[in-house]
């Protein structure tokens, strides 16, 4: 959702009415240096960028691509690959004799993945030019031994969505903390709305994001990401903790909500049959431009003040092979992409609500994108989506734990007790 991977985000989105951004496109982003091969620098020299954006995504990176050719700095072509067989095929990419040079994808467990087998190129020569970049987004392009491996080209957030026109009717306010937000649903509540929309019909996978939400507003970032790496345990006290305070809000769910996927709750969000739903900028996608205007969103309220405060943004852009014929040419293209002026432009050419990853960069000119943008960058810290942080093997086994807790909230202990098992069997391959 992409909170799975681009691929099934952008293939749920379609009952939207062509959601094209669910994990909208990854690009390019980065500032270049020498060869990393630690030869004499050289420029002029191939890069072939392999990748699975389409549509107004595909156009966005043709013309970024043109322009850097323009630069004198390499000469770049681009290979467009389906994004099923890309996702399939990336290994053997990755892996083969005489890779392509630079890749579109997304941050997280997989980059990370890849990092691990040497496979990946270390770009951290092109950080030293993104002193813009925010500490966040460096910490998410860093890999385990410390060097950063991503480059950022943009990204989407989620956040408590709701129809300002609805707030102000029912006279109520946008909640900061969990207590204000408890208050909001029993308001709600009292007045025949139910407060909390949720679509798990076939698209289960929402109810990652309040598992991951609720992490890291009580354990925090980085043991939500220890979790999913499986360096820590399903059935620890502290995850306990998530599902206790989560069942607080149980009682203010859309009980209609488990029946129809996240398009539908939408359709019951815009039509003020729900108050909230927590979700990504997707959902503003396909909706009529006029309900797009009566549309905002907060922060998921804070739990514990002494948490470093992360949110969710999946974010897209670029890794290399550590096999590059030319790391200097594809570290020029990177530097390029990383700028202000590609950024801009490739946001331009893209559809839906997507912010560019440099934080002076301009994204749509719309106070919802303006507020989204802010909250990120504000962030100490930015995790992604359960199977990004993750794995896409590891979420079924979130699916199947999530939507029987919210059956079976009194059964916790024996809901995580089973998900560690079908946890380990994951992590053990």
């Amino acid at each position: 959702m992409s909170d799975f991977d681009p691929s099934r985000r952008r293939l749920l989105g379609l009952g939207l009415a062509g959601v094209g951004a669910l994990s909208a496109g990854p690009l390019l982003s980065a500032c270049a240096s020498s060869a990393g091969t630690g030869g004499t620098p050289t420029t002029g020299g191939a890069v072939t960028l392999q990748s699975n954006l389409t549509g107004a995504a595909k156009a966005g990176v043709e013309k970024l691509i043109a322009d850097f050719n323009k630069l004198g700095k390499g000469t770049a072509s681009l290979n467009t690959v389906a994004t099923e067989i890309f996702r399939t095929q990336l290994p053997t990419y990755l892996s083969s004799a005489n890779p392509p040079d630079l890749y579109t994808w997304y941050a997280g467990s997989v980059a990370n993945a890849y990092s691990e087998k040497n496979l990946l190129l270390d770009v951290s020569d092109v950080w030293q030019g993104m002193g813009d970049y925010p500490q966040s987004l460096r910490t998410l392009a860093t890999d385990a031994s410390g060097k950063q491996v991503f480059v950022p080209m943009n990204n989407y957030w989620w956040g408590f969505f709701y129809r300002k026109s609805n707030f102000a009717k029912w006279g109520v306010q946008p909640p900061k903390t969990w207590a204000e937000f408890m208050t909001l649903c029993e308001t709600l509540k009292s007045k025949g709305i139910p407060p909390i929309g949720i679509g798990l019909g076939d698209t289960p996978w929402v109810a990652s994001a309040w598992f991951d939400y609720l992490n890291i507003r009580i354990n925090g970032a980085p043991f939500h990401r220890e979790l999913l790496a499986g360096k820590q345990r399903f059935d620890d006290p502290k995850v306990k903790a998530v599902f206790t305070k989560w069942r607080e809000a149980l009682p203010y769910f859309d009980p209609k909500g488990k029946a129809y996927p996240f398009q539908e709750a939408t359709t019951a969000l815009l039509a003020g049959k729900t108050g909230m739903f927590l979700i990504g900028t997707f959902l503003a996608d396909a909706t009529a431009k006029d309900v797009v205007e009566d549309l905002d969103f907060f922060q998921f309220p804070i739990i514990d003040p002494a948490v470093p405060v992360a949110e969710e943004a999946p974010t897209d852009g670029f890794f290399a092979s550590a096999k590059s014929a030319n790391p200097t040419a594809t570290k020029a293209l990177l530097a390029y992409a990383a700028s202000v002026e590609a950024q801009e432009s490739y946001v331009a050419n893209s559809s839906g609500i997507i912010l560019p990853a440099h934080p002076k960069a301009k994204a749509a000119d719309m106070p919802l994108v303006a507020k989204g943008k802010a909250m990120l960058a504000g962030a100490a810290e930015l995790t992604q989506f359960f199977n990004r942080d993750s794995s896409d093997a590891l979420q079924p086994t979130a699916d199947t734990a999530l939507t029987r807790f919210i059956d079976k909230p009194d059964q916790i202990d024996a809901i995580l007790a089973e998900w560690q098992k079908n946890a380990e069997k994951v992590f053990k391959g």
